[in-house]
């Protein structure tokens, strides 16, 4: 063959090889838009099946906005220099910024106008500071946001909770609008659409549809991987036995691990707006096992999920047929005349209701109490607080009275939007602009495998104890006895709290502990929030804690005179209970005569399917 003739020869094999790049690049398009076709009518049907769900559950009512505008037009009208420096002054920045980028753009090099905005990683990727177009986008937004920002922020003629409430909801309507949020607006999601010829764009619809049609028609991104996690299987494994159940709750009684144990038991209340085994993801960071692993006889209380059947359950049923109830039971199977007691977040809130009510009986039936970032004085209930008004209270007072519960989807969602940026748009870009599949991720699944809550329960919570403070203030009435408020409590105890706690803020939870009657009184402050800080096994050395053996008046004061620690709390938690825990017996094997073994640990009410009493 001459060399014309190879020559030749290459160049149709080359040819070839292109038109069947081609021909493979088209056939993926056109499944790429078949796909999409489907989803698409599938999205459609899903957002057209929507649940119907009160107006009041979906944000603030006009009431708030009409404030927000009277307080505006109120504050133009007697300072109006004040505001249109303010807004000089953003047309100003917003106008040389563009002018600058103008400049840059038409002299020839196109790079970026100079970036002086704060850092903000939602802008981490390298093409929103080089690229001219992109940076100017990014800039225009944070100038916008910073004004929107300063111009709540100084608004007057609010009160403290309107003011906190106007700016949160502000907040959220400019996170909303975020250039990140949106494909046209987004350089890695462009880029990585171009790079993946459509393909990542697919995925994330997939993605979206699967979330709309997982939530009746309403919208949460997943946050963890579906299938990586089964409760009893990879999570939640700490060996147990159900010992006792009721319409409310199982008891669990965990296997021991030591010779011997403490004589006095533990009964730990978890918060049942999640599920307990938060705190016994795994072994490395099981508080559970840690327990058992120190010497001591551990029941965990695993609550029930409500559903339309538990429409008459109020208050009064989570403390007599759950709290009075589990230590009842846990006194019985170990022949105690009293138990030390943990509650976590509502379920403190619920056990320092329930310690009043027993002190007033003249009850001894609990030897301590600790409380795990609880809030029981709502005088200032933090972040929060913007969810505790009128408007947000009587949707869930009219759409639990419909249904007989809150279903799941609702305070879910409300947890997520106090960290919208992390549980929302940050999950959602990757989910559905990249089209990445969530991550096989513990405490993720956990915090999407919530329960519903009882309509009487949680209107009565929220208006009670939450909006009234009755329980901090004038006094609420529990089971018979009126009045009941926080000095009623008499038990030694120990309050650990969280430093960036947004549930249960800490400061909120000092001025808890501060009103307690007892005499006995330790409060302990661990680095991190309300998850992180409370799960921190000794062995990680991660998160410290801090402690003041001296009094102080405030919080800050408290704070200003503590000593920090390097390492988790838990071994000095440890010692405090030990203390109060007895002498050592030997090891207890779960149930008894009265109380057969019912099931293995992690029992039957946590798991998606439950099985009735």
């Amino acid at each position: 063959m001459s060399d014309g003739d190879r020559a030749n020869a290459h160049g149709r094999d080359e040819t070839d090889t292109g038109a069947d790049a081609q021909t493979e690049a088209l056939s993926r398009l056109n499944a790429n838009l078949e796909r999409i076709d489907e989803l698409t009518k599938r999205l459609v049907g899903a957002l057209a099946a929507k649940r119907k769900s009160d107006q009041g559950l979906q944000g603030p009512g006009p009431e708030l906005y009409a404030k927000a505008m009277a307080a505006y037009w109120a504050e133009m009208a007697s300072n109006p220099g004040k505001l249109i420096e303010r807004q000089v002054g953003y047309w100003g920045q917003a106008l040389r910024h563009a002018f600058e980028a103008q400049t840059a753009l038409t002299s020839g090099k196109p790079v970026p106008a100079p970036d002086g905005q704060p850092e903000d990683r939602r802008f981490a990727n390298r093409m929103w500071s080089e690229h001219p177009y992109f940076n100017f986008v990014k800039q225009q937004y944070q100038i916008s946001a910073a004004a929107i920002k300063d111009t709540v922020h100084d608004l007057e003629g609010l009160d403290r909770a309107d003011k906190q409430r106007v700016e949160f909801f502000s907040q959220q309507i400019v996170d909303l609008f975020a250039p990140t949020n949106f494909l046209a607006t987004n350089p890695e999601a462009m880029q990585k659409a171009v790079d993946t010829e459509g393909d990542s764009l697919v995925k994330g619809l997939e993605n979206l549809v699967r979330d709309i049609e997982a939530n009746e028609g309403d919208w949460l991104v997943t946050l963890s991987d579906p299938e990586a996690f089964q409760v009893g299987a990879n999570i939640a494994t700490s060996e147990g036995s159900v010992v006792f159940r009721n319409r409310m709750f199982e008891l669990i009684q965990y296997a021991p691990t030591t010779e011997t144990v403490h004589k006095t038991p533990i009964v730990l209340f978890p918060p049942w707006i999640n599920k307990f085994y938060i705190l016994d993801l795994k072994p490395a960071n099981s508080l559970i096992k840690w327990i058992v692993d120190q010497g001591y006889t551990l029941f965990v209380v695993s609550w029930v999920n409500p559903d339309e059947s538990y429409s008459d359950v109020g208050f009064d049923a989570y403390v007599d047929e759950g709290f009075l109830t589990a230590v009842d039971v846990a006194k019985e199977i170990t022949g105690e005349a009293a138990v030390n007691a943990i509650g976590y977040c509502i379920a403190g809130t619920t056990l320092a209701a329930t310690l009043a009510l027993m002190s007033r009986r003249g009850d001894t039936s609990i030897k301590s109490a600790t409380f795990l970032t609880t809030l029981a004085d709502f005088s200032d209930p933090g972040e929060m607080g913007v969810f505790l008004d009128s408007d947000f209270i009587d949707g869930i007072e009219r759409e639990s009275r419909a249904k007989g519960y809150l279903d799941k989807f609702f305070m879910g969602r409300t947890f997520s939007y106090l960290r919208s940026r992390d549980l929302v748009y940050g999950p959602a870009i990757k989910s559905y602009m990249l089209g990445e599949a969530p991550p096989a991720f513990d405490l993720l699944y956990w915090n999407g495998d919530g329960t519903n809550l009882p309509g009487p329960f949680v209107t009565e919570y929220l208006r009670k104890l939450c909006v009234r403070n009755e329980l901090a203030s004038t006094g609420f009435d529990l089971l018979g006895q009126t009045g009941l408020t926080l000095g009623d409590v008499s038990v030694p105890l120990c309050d650990i709290a969280c430093e960036t706690d947004h549930i249960a803020h800490w400061r909120g939870a000092w001025q808890t502990a501060a009103q307690f009657g007892s005499e006995d009184k330790t409060f302990i402050l661990s680095q991190s929030g309300h998850i992180a800080g409370i799960v921190n096994p000794p062995a990680r050395n991660k998160y410290g804690h801090y402690v003041n053996e001296v009094a102080a008046d405030t919080p800050d004061e408290w704070l200003e005179g503590a000593t920090f620690h390097e390492g988790s709390w838990w071994p000095r938690w440890e010692k405090w209970l030990r203390g109060r825990s007895g002498k050592k017996i030997a090891a207890r094997a779960p149930g008894g005569e009265d109380h057969p073994v019912l099931d293995a640990a992690p029992g039957k009410y946590v798991l998606p399917e439950r099985k009735s009493a």
